[in-house]
């Protein structure tokens, strides 16, 4: 009977010891689903980017001898006017590439949505067009277009005129980014309830309240979405910038990824073209950080 009773005793506690051991092993599974996509990230993302932040910290030709630098090369990001304009411009590209089209997506999302077309697919198709392109060939098309013997029939080119050129090229990513805006925003007002709208209606709301008060906030997720994304195509813009422009005339256009491109393959800073990219990626990070408390659900 001792034994009987010893052994029901025995099984309790291995059956309460169980449980932490599970509760590690789950904790743990995750995270092997995940290791491939890490390992992947960490060999071709991280590694690369410390061996860059690495080089900043060195004057170097990408040939030569490299000459320790410290933080000069990050020192002269700040300081020389064309580095720091080139920064500047890639932000002022977020109205571009951001703001207006999640704009202009929300109100063509909002028209198309209370409006039952027949037309529908083609509406979606002509306005995404832009997204499936290569952003070469937009650059090229684009180009001809601001041309003096363009289509437009300008005077002269635009892309050469000090004053038009940066928001003639800002307009083109306009172009680009509209089309995803929009359908993003158009997938999530589907998911929006319509007792909401209904009872806004009854509340005499017009259609423009609607829109401010049941659309808006009930897309706040994915105009995070878009945000996110845009707003790092305009931070990161290069070919659109480099075929249209070149970051001319002067440094008008000029952007982060053209003057890495320029610094490393035709004057040979290799360093500097690194400490620049380094301030770009922290930048690019900063204002994700503070996108996702902005838009954090509360």
């Amino acid at each position: 009977m001792a034994d009987t009773a010893v052994l029901p005793a025995r099984r309790a506690g291995r059956e309460t010891a169980a449980p932490p051991r599970r509760r590690r092993r789950g904790r743990l599974t995750p995270l092997l689903y995940v290791l491939p996509a890490l390992i992947f990230y960490a060999t071709f993302v991280m590694v690369p980017w410390l061996h860059s932040l690495w080089i900043s910290l060195w004057e170097w030709n990408g040939i030569g001898v490299a000459t320790w630098a410290g933080l000069g090369n990050y020192v002269e990001v700040f300081t020389d006017s064309a580095l720091r304009s080139s920064l500047l411009h890639a932000f002022g590209f977020i109205v571009f590439y951001s703001v207006l089209p999640i704009g202009i997506g929300l109100v063509l999302a909002a028209l198309v949505a209370a409006t039952p077309w027949k037309a529908m697919p083609l509406i979606r198709t002509i306005l995404f067009l832009p997204q499936i392109l290569p952003l070469v060939a937009v650059g090229v098309i684009w180009k001809w277009i601001y041309s003096a013997d363009g289509p437009l029939g300008l005077d002269s080119s635009w892309l050469g005129d000090f004053t038009l050129a940066y928001p003639a090229v800002g307009l083109v990513g306009t172009w680009v980014s509209t089309g995803l805006c929009f359908l993003l925003l158009l997938s999530g007002i589907g998911k929006i309830e319509p007792s909401l709208y209904e009872a806004a209606k009854v509340e005499g709301c017009g259609p423009i309240r609607e829109f401010w008060h049941v659309t808006v906030p009930g897309l706040r997720k994915e105009i995070a979405v878009a945000a996110t994304v845009t707003i790092i195509a305009a931070l990161a813009s290069f070919d659109i910038v480099y075929v249209m422009t070149g970051g001319g005339p002067g440094y008008t256009t000029m952007v982060p990824g053209v003057q890495i491109y320029q610094l490393v393959f035709t004057a040979g800073r290799v360093g500097t073209a690194c400490a620049l990219a380094t301030v770009l990626s922290l930048l690019t990070c900063a204002v994700m950080y503070g996108l996702n408390r902005l838009t954090r659900e509360r």
